[in-house]
């Protein structure tokens, strides 16, 4: 079976974990030169969340395994401590204000990722990944901005923050003469076509179980060949 990597990485509220090297069958023949990559993003998780940081009173045995066979890096610098901004500079590997991307972009935002700018799954791609992305995207709402125009073979998610919708905090109706009123109805995007529309809390309560079942069956379909996967869970947001 292949080495078990966990990295950590805090910054502000943002907790990126990511998964190198991982495969589900122990009889599936190890390759170091193309390791699988699975990168989960969640914001605003704290660094003390988790309970191999002492967190409590959530239980996280899943991560607690990764940690105890892994590896653990306990001291990050993030480029940006905000969403739009810190996911162009992962993907890139540029500084965002570099590539002109900093805070987080409304779903009328003017500006989007350039599709001109290499991505992190346009480079493995171009090694004989499997690309997909699962989850909040937040670098353009609309194509050509969307993650199949930046690399990735397959999406799932939704294109900003699930509180960018006209809904407010107690789940009723926000007034639309207020600035939450006027935001977009949510929409779920498969590929690059919008589809379930989340409009209350209990929808918004299903994203993370949505998101890893997409996450894990994109595992299980690509696992007799390479693969990069990008999870960017919406929650605890």
């Amino acid at each position: 079976m292949k080495k078990r990597l966990l990295f950590q990485f805090f910054a502000c509220a943002m907790v990126v974990t990511g998964l190198s090297g991982f495969n589900q069958q122990d009889s599936v023949q190890e390759n170091t030169t193309t390791p699988n990559v699975i990168f989960i993003l969640t914001d605003d998780m704290g660094y003390g969340d988790l309970e191999c940081y002492g967190g409590f009173p959530y239980h996280t045995p899943n991560i607690n395994k990764l940690a105890n066979e892994g590896m653990r890096f306990t001291n990050f610098y993030v480029s940006q401590a905000v969403c739009s901004a810190s996911r162009s500079s992962f993907l890139t590997g540029c500084y965002p204000n570099r590539i002109g991307i900093s805070g987080a972009l409304s779903p009328f935002a003017e500006i989007a990722l350039n599709p001109e700018e290499e991505t992190i799954a346009e480079l493995l791609k171009e090694q004989g990944y499997k690309t997909g992305m699962v989850g909040k995207w937040h670098l353009g709402s609309n194509t050509p901005f969307l993650p199949l125009d930046h690399g990735f073979d397959e999406y799932l998610g939704l294109p900003v923050s699930h509180d960018y919708w006209p809904v407010n905090y107690d789940g009723k109706p926000a007034d639309t003469s207020t600035t939450r009123g006027k935001w977009p109805v949510l929409k779920l995007i498969e590929g690059n076509e919008r589809t379930k529309a989340i409009t209350t809390l209990d929808d918004a309560g299903q994203l993370t179980t949505m998101y890893t079942e997409g996450a894990v069956s994109f595992i299980k379909k690509n696992k007799n060949n390479p693969f990069f996967l990008y999870l960017a869970h919406n929650l605890p947001h």
